[in-house]
């Protein structure tokens, strides 16, 4: 299945999938708010303000299945991140990323394997997949923070293959 094709719902309710982010490299991260590694949000947000304008998306997936680290309602998890972080990229809905009842973005996402080779089960929050515009995903484990060189690595490679509109000379 072309993972673009997915329904997602925004934490607003509004009905959208990956295609509406086709001509963007997209970074899909499962966020919570009161996790050890929430602190990625700032790091986030960097990269979203840096490659925003060229081409990049964060989308940010709020989950609560790992100790519960993201209990809070929409309107809740919506004010920490605006508030805490001033986080602009876009948010989805709660999901569930592992287990039987995972959405099924997320279903597509864990048979891509990392680095070493190892696909499967989420293993914590802010855990990334770096989707290139031709369809490939990368997937950087949870410690890997946001700005680490192979994450920028992959993010601009997936912005290299974007196409340069045509400049008309006068």
């Amino acid at each position: 299945m072309d993972i673009r094709e997915i329904p997602l719902t925004t934490i607003d309710g509004d009905q959208t999938s990956l295609a509406a982010y086709a001509d963007r490299v997209v970074m899909i991260v499962n966020v919570a708010s009161k996790c050890g590694l929430t602190p990625q949000y700032e790091k986030l947000e960097a990269l979203q303000r840096e490659y925003g304008d060229r081409g990049f998306t964060v989308l940010g997936f709020p989950c609560n299945q790992f100790a519960g680290q993201e209990p809070g309602s929409s309107d809740d998890i919506k004010e920490f991140c605006s508030m805490t972080y001033g986080v602009t990229f876009p948010l989805m809905e709660k999901v569930k990323v592992n287990g039987r009842h995972r959405h099924p973005l997320y279903a597509e996402l864990t048979a891509v394997a990392d680095v070493a080779g190892r696909a499967g089960r989420v293993k914590w929050n802010f855990e990334k997949f770096v989707v290139s515009p031709d369809g490939r995903v990368q997937r950087f484990r949870p410690a890997t923070q946001p700005d680490d060189p192979a994450v920028i690595a992959a993010v601009e490679t997936g912005l290299a293959q974007l196409r340069t509109p045509d400049l008309e000379t006068t």
